[in-house]
């Protein structure tokens, strides 16, 4: 391992038997869906980020919410960490505008999820993720590679682990979309901090147990940086890998 490398040690769960795919290139782009299923303007935002999800550049994650559940229907996905990243991103932005369905590009603009246009202008004023992230996959544990800062000076971010899933469809039988059954991509089931960045190459080894313990085959790793006040920031880079059941 290199110099500066760092390992993580996760839960050390057994993994069920299943072949990686090929490593992928870091994502230049990060698209955040805050969805619900209690919302009858979301569906056209999950399927819009169903859309992004297919495209190699960009990492698209949905992270259902839990503020609509009082409409009627409870959503089935949401987790209140979601609800508190959406409402710490308009908090960093001074904003404070939570609203669904709302999509946060590379962890700075907020724009309208249902809205292609907007979305499309985002990705267009932001410059690709300026930090190489990648993702290798072994027999029994990914390699993540996390690279140097290409400016000089001060430089510093969280590592994070988010844990997503393949295509989920609810039937939902109360609220605002009554007997639709609707299909979420890429859905958040866990984001946590697995290390800190300070500007210069890293290498994490990720056991697989992680996935199993999730009951997930996909995971990401993301790079961001936080404000002085621990407000998320601007993200830096990305990079997505997929394991076969």
């Amino acid at each position: 391992m290199k110099a500066g490398s760092i390992a993580v040690i996760l839960f050390a769960a057994g993994m069920a038997a299943g072949a990686p795919q090929a490593a992928a290139a870091g994502a230049k782009a990060v698209i955040e869906l805050f969805t619900s299923q209690g919302c009858n303007s979301c569906p056209p935002a999950d399927a819009i980020l169903g859309d992004y999800a297919k495209d190699a550049d960009i990492l698209a994650l949905s992270f259902p919410v839990d503020y609509w559940d009082y409409l009627g229907w409870k959503d089935t996905l949401a987790s209140h960490e979601n609800t508190v990243r959406q409402k710490a991103y308009s908090e960093a932005r001074g904003d404070r505008q939570v609203y669904t369905p709302q999509v946060v590009v590379n962890g700075a603009a907020h724009v309208v999820g249902s809205n292609r246009q907007q979305i499309e202008a985002a990705l267009n004023n932001s410059p690709p993720l300026p930090v190489p992230v990648s993702m290798e996959p072994g027999t029994d544990s990914t390699t993540v590679t996390i690279g140097a800062s290409p400016t000089p000076g001060k430089a510093k971010g969280t590592i994070w682990l988010a844990l997503y899933d393949d295509p989920v469809t609810v039937p939902i039988e109360r609220g605002e979309n009554t007997g639709m059954s609707l299909t979420y991509y890429n859905v958040v089931r866990k984001l946590r901090p697995i290390a800190m960045w300070k500007g210069k190459e890293v290498t994490i080894e990720l056991p697989k147990s992680e996935l199993d313990q999730a009951e997930v085959s996909r995971c990401a790793v993301i790079l961001q940086t936080e404000h002085d006040n621990g407000l998320p920031g601007p993200i830096l880079g990305a990079a997505t890998i997929d394991y076969a059941h």
